[in-house]
């Protein structure tokens, strides 16, 4: 009933860039919190950056002053600009959102991406 579709990664040289997209699509009512999470080999599922409903954002330390979490209502997608990438960035990167689904009642639900690699290799 819901997904959610990313695509911009790829590989990049450290200090390069690159930028994110996640689409939600199906039966929308609302969508609450959106962001991007990453998992790196043999590490767990981490938090990248949030952006609420408001425009409000929160940030990793790790990522603060080099990401960008931005969000678009009216196409329900959520973009991720990623600057001065370094190796330790290497990562599949996961789009999350809050969905309430329509004739699903008032509660919202978790959804994620199917996940989009992002390699940071000179």
């Amino acid at each position: 009933q819901v997904q959610l579709v990313e695509s911009g990664g790829g590989l990049v040289q450290p200090g390069g860039s690159l930028r994110l997209s996640c689409a939600a699509s199906g039966s929308i009512f609302s969508i609450n919190a959106m962001g991007w999470y990453r998992q790196a080999p043999g590490k767990e599922r981490e938090l990248v950056a949030t952006v609420a409903s408001g425009y409000n954002t929160n940030y990793a330390d790790s990522v603060k002053g080099r990401f960008t979490i931005s969000r678009d209502n009216a196409k329900n997608t959520v973009y991720l600009q990623m600057n001065s990438l370094k190796p330790e960035d290497t990562a599949v990167y996961y789009c999350n959102a809050i969905i309430t689904v329509k004739a699903q009642g008032p509660l919202p639900h978790s959804y994620w991406g199917q996940g989009t690699q992002v390699t940071v290799s000179s």
